[in-house]
Parts: C-alpha cells; structure tokens; sequence
C-alpha cells in the first residue's frame, strides 16, 4: 500500500520564549540578515534582484525566507510601482524605520573593527551613510547632503523634519542643497567620533560644495551651528 501522506504541520514561530525586551526585539530581527536588509531597506523602497545584489554572500532562497519573515512581522511590505515601472518593491514600515536607531548604534559600536579591510570585504558606497548619520544629526537646516566617497555616491537628509521619514538614500541626490567629498578613511573617523566633520573641513581632508545655508553649516559644523542660533 503506498503510504498515506501526513499533513504538514504548521511552522512554529521561532522565539527565545522570554519575557524580555531584548528577547522579543531578537525574535523579530535576530536571524542572520535581518537586519542588513533593514540597512537596506532604510534607503528606500528595492527591487528584490537589486537588495540581493547589495547583499553579497545571501542566498536566493535565505534572502526570500527573511523577506517573509518581515513581511508577517509587520516590519516590510511588498508592493507593486505604477507604470511604467511595474515592478514589485519591498519597503519598510512605520515599524520597520523604527530600526534606525538601533542600526545606527550597532554601526557606532562596530565602527572600531573597520580599521583594517579585508581583501574578501565586499563594499558599497551606502553602507557609510550609518556611520555618518550621528556626525550629521546636530545640523538644524532641513535640506539633502550629497556624499561623495571613492566607491560612489549616496546622499542624506538632515533636520528635525526627516527623523520620521527617509534619512539616507542609493546614488547622487536629484537637487542635493550640498555636497560633501572626503574618503572612506575619514568617513570612518568621523563616523567613530575621532574627528568632527568641521575639523575634517578645517584640514582639508573634507571639501564641502555648495553655497547654500545648509553648506554654510557643514563647513561650520553641527555644534557650532547651534551655539550661533
């Protein structure tokens, strides 16, 4: 007799089974990948071809599984773009965004093991954007930073007004109110607070475009900026 097929039973949600914040935070975003999709993601809405290109190392069907998982947890969403796009993009929700903080401390405590790369590392120029975010945080005009580094371009939002919405995006900015160059290395200082953006312009290490308000205060930097208010 061919064996009678059992019904599949139903996947259990993976969880610690703690009453603990941390805990139940982990249940959401602790599997490996997670998270850098968040990194991701936190740019703006993505194709899924395109998030699996800037996840070197993923798998096809590991990236897809954490998709859903996000997708039922309530932190993304998939959803289709109107023509002539007419492609399906996975953004973050509300919940989601609320991931930014978190990511930007995680970059700030790991910024110290970025002293040396390794020849296997994989790079994109966006992946700066957390690091510099905190050096950014104190400017008080509202406008956009295109950043320009040896393996590309990516721009920021700045002022009050961005803290509920996108903050960083991919590529050069359409209209940036500035432009700010300076290498990897002196990304990573800033980012790690060994020098302040201002000091970086100072010694020419930094070179701050534009001439705008918002440009005005970069050159000036955050703190300085304020006590002139």
């Amino acid at each position: 007799m061919p064996r009678q097929q059992q019904p599949a039973r139903p996947a259990r949600r993976r969880s610690y089974d703690q009453y603990c914040a941390a805990a139940r935070a982990l249940d959401s975003v602790g599997d490996r990948w997670t998270l850098l999709i968040v990194r991701e993601l936190l740019a703006g809405p993505r194709r899924y071809t395109d998030l699996h290109a800037d996840l070197p190392g993923v798998s096809t069907d590991v990236l897809a599984s954490r998709l859903r998982d996000m997708e039922q947890g309530g932190l993304a969403v998939r959803r289709r773009l109107p023509p002539p796009a007419a492609a399906a993009v996975y953004e973050l929700t509300e919940h989601g965004r609320g991931l930014l903080p978190v990511l930007t401390a995680l970059a700030r405590w790991g910024a110290p093991a970025l002293a040396e790369r390794r020849p296997t590392d994989a790079v994109r120029a966006h992946w700066f954007a957390l690091p510099l975010l905190r050096a950014l945080d104190g400017l008080t005009r509202h406008g956009v930073v295109e950043v320009r580094l040896e393996e590309g371009e990516f721009h920021i939002s700045t002022g009050a007004e961005t803290s509920a919405g996108q903050v960083y995006g991919y590529g050069p900015a359409v209209q940036p109110d500035a432009c700010l160059a300076l290498t990897t290395d002196v990304a990573l200082a800033i980012g790690r607070g060994d020098r302040t953006l201002a000091e970086a312009v100072r010694d020419g290490v930094a070179q701050v475009l534009g001439d705008g308000p918002l440009a005005a205060e970069l050159r000036a930097g955050p703190t300085a900026a304020r006590l002139t208010r």
